[in-house]
């Protein structure tokens, strides 16, 4: 089920945007990006549309995915 981003609180966007961009595994290639610049890079991707909040009700989980990799 996606969630609109703009549904969630303020705070809680701010923690999902965190969590997900200090994932084990996620690579931002050969330049180290700080914290605050991956967090703006995520937001501005979920506000333009191009990722989108998803949640899974038999897990109850929240993740963050690109809007083109779903069909």
């Amino acid at each position: 089920m996606i969630i609109p981003w703009q549904a969630v609180t303020p705070e809680t966007l701010d923690n999902l945007i965190e969590e997900y961009v200090t994932r084990d595994g996620t690579d931002y290639g050969d330049e180290e990006v700080s914290l605050q610049r991956r967090v703006q890079q995520v937001r501005a991707k979920l506000q333009s549309g191009e990722a989108v909040l998803l949640f899974s009700e038999s897990t109850g989980l929240c993740n963050i995915v690109a809007k083109d990799s779903l069909t």
